[in-house]
């Protein structure tokens, strides 16, 4: 009997946010694996805001994906068949730039097979190890460079990247100011991830918040909002301050033009830094961002967590999580069972 796939297939483009019937989950027949190739079974989904910019048909840093096809995603998955000599079922790798596919087949030269860290846990591999701990990790260090004594202020904190660039800006000794949205975000940023504050945008006044615990202004500004928040922060920013524009995630769903920053002339004012990145710009660099990250996880400087959902039919309605807010962490769909090993 012929094994089937699950595929999620994009039917039409969201307006507002992901609703049911946008996406369809399909199944079909698994084809023969041809000389080279090799089939995987996914284990851990990526959902990231940057799946909704993929369902738009906007001019974005990727093609959007095509009505009828399926839908973009990273994820981790293990080898279950191999027609090619560098890879063995049982073998696991991350798919890059896959798709949420219950199996998937690939060419054997474009995986490798993760390596085993001691005491690191296979979810590592989709935060801190993954592409938002290369995100994180570039986009404070290459574009933010953080010297100690420096104020560095980040947006959407308790979220996959958040949490990691307050935690390596706390390793470059700067003081930081996490901005998230409950209690409870703020008080695991600050006992666990060890930020010297947290603001719970819901229900406290930003501005004034970040008046207290900003004193001295801010010199990093890792953005991850806009909006609001991101106008805020821009008006507190010293001379010579640096802002890694890493996401907008408050316009993602938007259903109507989003005006720019109302303080924008404060950029120019205080003569600031402001460069947008992906973290493909930097897929050369990942083994140096790895081997520090991995360093930095194995001796204890790093604390992470994972969202995980279960069933890659919850993929989509899961997707809203990171909207509002719900998510701690990396969030993750648990799409099978994990090896034992």
């Amino acid at each position: 009997m012929t094994e089937m796939n699950k595929t999620w297939i994009l039917r039409k483009r969201p307006e507002g946010e992901v609703k049911e019937g946008d996406l369809e989950l399909v199944e079909s027949p698994l084809e023969p694996l041809k000389e080279g190739e090799v089939r995987t079974r996914l284990i851990y989904l990526s959902l990231d805001p940057t799946n909704r910019i993929w369902m738009s048909d906007v001019d974005a840093y990727l093609p959007p994906v095509g009505i009828g096809d399926p839908m973009r995603g990273g994820g981790l998955a293990v080898v279950t068949e191999s027609q090619f000599d560098g890879l063995s079922p049982g073998d696991i790798v991350n798919t890059g730039l896959g798709s949420w596919s219950l199996y998937s087949t690939h060419s054997g030269q474009t995986l490798t097979a993760l390596p085993k860290l001691p005491g690191v846990p296979l979810t590592a591999f989709m935060g801190p190890l993954g592409a938002t701990g290369m995100t994180a990790y570039f986009g404070l260090m290459d574009i933010g460079k953080p010297k100690a004594g420096e104020t560095v202020v980040v947006s959407a904190a308790a979220g996959a990247v958040g949490s990691m660039v307050g935690q390596i800006a706390k390793i470059q000794g700067c003081r930081v100011v996490g901005i998230a949205g409950s209690d409870e975000k703020c008080k695991w940023l600050t006992e666990t991830a060890g930020f010297d504050a947290a603001i719970n945008y819901k229900s406290e006044d930003v501005g004034a918040a970040l008046d207290k615990h900003c004193p001295n202004g801010i010199d990093v500004n890792f953005e991850n909002v806009g909006g609001k928040i991101m106008d805020q922060v821009i008006a507190r920013l010293n001379d010579f301050s640096r802002m890694p524009l890493c996401g907008l995630i408050s316009t993602y769903n938007a259903t109507e033009p989003v005006p720019g920053p109302y303080n924008f002339s404060n950029l120019l004012m205080r003569r600031t830094l402001v460069k947008g990145f992906i973290v493909i710009d930097y897929f050369p660099r990942f083994p140096e961002g790895m081997q520090q990250m991995a360093g930095w996880l194995m001796e204890g400087k790093l604390k992470f967590e994972t969202d995980i959902v279960k069933g890659l039919e919850n993929a989509p309605v899961s997707l809203s999580r990171l909207f509002e807010g719900k998510n701690l962490g990396k969030l993750i769909v648990e799409v099978s069972e994990p090896p034992a090993n």
